[in-house]
């Protein structure tokens, strides 16, 4: 399997076509079919279900496209990097991870490091700690943000000196609003809006004191503001962190810390004996310092 067959496998799975996918590639549309159908007999399966008017992925074939994006992401990464002139700093850096005011503190590093080499450019990406520790396992992304609790025996990681504080995000008409601090015994009865990183983990579970199944759970995310679009149209409220959606100003709604108080530390870790391109290093580094 060569890469140059990945790339057009990718385009006729864009692109839905082969005609429409040889266009793009400037290729013959006989050749290209024929490159896609000897890429199904090296693997040994079926890629493509081949209609009238579209060609659709097989369960086979969407799991190949995510892994060729992932191989040509990677290649393109290690690429950019063996070409980035050794005399000058400069070069992509890419980090992973959840919602959470402590980005802040990221970014500062990140405009500092800026501020002294221009060339380096950043490029961030939001998910759930288990969709950034695939991408940090796999290569794509140089460093994962984690919110504990979360298993770090396998990284190198460092320690934030700030953490987040759980609470309630609700509409300002809801009658919670009205106190200081929220605990179990107001949600047992509530239609909860739950955090899927939250499900399963102790420490949601046992400050709650009940099980998943024995809560009203209607409706669960991975991202906070798209959860907070389902509160304010009444659905429930959002159990999740504070400082990510501003409930500042005409805002519909509002957050109230949970108590007994909740807080999750948080991490920034990489690979054990990562290799990181000049850019990463001094990044690292340059947030070490700050800390």
């Amino acid at each position: 399997m060569e890469l140059r067959e990945l790339k057009y496998f990718l385009a006729v799975a864009r692109e839905q076509s082969i005609s429409k996918a040889a266009e793009v590639l400037y290729a013959t549309q006989p050749n290209l079919s024929r490159q896609m159908q000897n890429l199904e007999k090296e693997i040994g399966k079926q890629l493509f279900i081949r209609g009238n008017k579209k060609i659709t992925l097989t369960a086979t074939g969407q799991w190949l496209r995510k892994r060729a994006e992932e191989i040509i992401e990677l290649y393109n990464q290690t690429e950019a990097e063996l070409n980035a002139p050794v005399s000058d700093v400069s070069g992509d850096i890419y980090i992973g991870g959840g919602e959470s005011y402590v980005m802040e503190l990221i970014a500062k590093a990140a405009h500092s490091v800026r501020r002294d080499y221009p060339n380096v450019k950043y490029h961030l990406f939001s998910g759930d700690s288990s969709t950034v520790s695939e991408k940090l396992d796999k290569g794509l992304i140089d460093f994962g943000i984690f919110i504990e609790p979360f298993d770090l025996s396998k990284y190198d990681y460092l320690r934030l000196p700030l953490y987040d504080t759980w609470g309630v995000l609700m509409r300002k008409d809801d009658p919670l609003s009205s106190k200081e601090f929220i605990t179990p015994e107001d949600l047992w009865d509530k239609p909860i809006i739950r955090s899927e990183q939250s499900l399963g983990k102790s420490i949601i579970t046992d400050w709650f004191r009940k099980k998943s199944e024995e809560l009203n759970i209607v409706a669960t995310y991975n991202l906070l503001y798209n959860a907070s679009i389902l509160v304010e149209q009444g659905l429930g409220i959002a159990v999740g962190l504070d400082k990510i959606i501003n409930t500042s100003g005409n805002s519909n709604l509002c957050f109230r810390p949970l108590f007994p108080e909740l807080i999750s530390h948080l991490d920034i870790a990489w690979k054990k004996y990562q290799v990181f391109p000049k850019c990463a290093e001094i990044f690292i580094n340059r947030l070490q310092e700050s800390l």
